[in-house]
């Protein structure tokens, strides 16, 4: 691996959160970022594809394009795939999985292009194909252009490798650092989330707060490619920094087995000595001692029919305790059903852009500084 190689970096975003990505990539010094469909590209070399896997909170993934050639048809496809310089960045021990779509091409069928390559790259190179392979080389056809890129994270990013326990319906880590970007948090001010589940929120706050990079704790797919540098990779993966905060985060949730996850979830992350989780219903909430904050949530939206009357109190609650108890505290509410975050009486200012959670349509609603 040339360290100044320069290549396409493309990094999957969630369907809506594509702004606050570009702008954490931007603030983390990466050249030429911009959005495109489906998330951010920019151009860089290997230290930068390590980089963000280890450093960004909200990409899902860190695509690499390693290559392009037209093909109209398999023939050529085959022919092209076996010249195809894979050694400079598979390695013929570790097995692959390779995935195609194609779309408005002459090549149609994606199952048969993607044997093409599954066999150019075997007999070719000589790395094994697995389905279970953890290393994916990604062919996508459009326009009669075949493109190649390998997926270098693996797992999807927003498993950090210390999260042992997940509560029900859990808000992704990704998306969780995005909102709190969104309501304008840096690490600068307290967090407390009213209904924390797993404590996802309190977490990747006094993670940002302590400057711990969010994939301090795992493995990437890109250390298993051909000219991996693990030298060079452990320096990087040393260089970051731990700073000090006074800081507490909060959490609570009526839920004491949620309180409990939580904890055991921050302990893994090494946040424990800034982070606190209680047992306590939205009505008992109060702000802790200090300075006003960011009070961020993600409240249950309700599927069923009967759901919403139910949820409409619990909103009017949180709304009633925030107004009266958190002036000069500033409020982001995570739901799907702008009538609930309505129901809260807040000052809300204009939803942030519709995000895909699951294939549930969520947006973000934010006031600035209760009176």
């Amino acid at each position: 691996m040339e360290q100044s190689d320069k290549f396409e970096i493309f990094l999957v975003a969630t369907p809506g959160l594509e702004a606050p990505l570009l702008a954490e990539t931007v603030e983390n010094g990466f050249e030429n970022a911009r959005i495109v469909p489906g998330g951010v590209s920019l151009r860089g070399g290997w230290t930068d594809v390590w980089r963000a896997n280890l450093c960004l909170r909200g990409a899902n993934k860190v695509l690499l394009r390693i290559g392009s050639f037209p093909a109209v048809h398999l023939a050529q496809l085959d022919k092209r795939a076996r010249k195809f310089p894979w050694s400079d960045f598979l390695r013929p021990d570790v097995p692959v999985k390779v995935e195609a779509t194609s779309r408005k091409s002459r090549i149609y069928h994606a199952g048969a292009a993607k044997q093409r390559i599954e066999h150019a790259i075997t007999e070719t190179l000589g790395a094994p194909i697995s389905g279970d392979a953890t290393l994916r080389v990604l062919l996508r056809i459009e326009k009669d252009i075949c493109t190649f890129s390998v997926d270098t994270s693996g797992e999807p990013l927003h498993k950090r490798g210390h999260k042992p326990v997940v509560a029900k319906a859990p808000m992704r880590e990704t998306m969780a650092a995005m909102f709190l970007r969104e309501c304008g948090y840096t690490g600068s001010e307290p967090v407390l989330d009213p209904m924390c589940g797993s404590g996802t929120f309190v977490i990747e706050a006094a993670e940002i707060a302590l400057g711990l990079n969010p994939g301090r704790g795992r493995s990437f797919a890109f250390e298993d490619l051909a000219g991996f540098d693990p030298t060079a990779w452990g320096d990087l993966r040393a260089n970051g920094y731990m700073s000090e905060t006074d800081l507490v985060f909060s959490g609570s949730d009526r839920n004491s087995g949620a309180v409990e996850a939580a904890q055991a979830n921050a302990t893994q992350a090494g946040v424990a000595d800034v982070t606190k989780f209680q047992t306590r219903a939205v009505s008992d909430i109060k702000p802790p001692p200090g300075d006003a904050g960011l009070v961020i949530v993600n409240p249950p939206y309700g599927a069923r029919i009967g759901d919403e009357k139910r949820l409409r109190s619990l909103y009017g609650a949180l709304g009633k305790v925030l107004a009266s108890r958190f002036s000069g505290w500033r409020a982001g509410i995570v739901t799907s059903n702008a009538g609930l975050a309505r129901a809260t009486r807040l000052p809300l200012l204009p939803p942030g852009p519709v995000v895909d959670h699951g294939g549930t349509k969520i947006r973000l609603y934010r006031t600035d500084a209760l009176p």
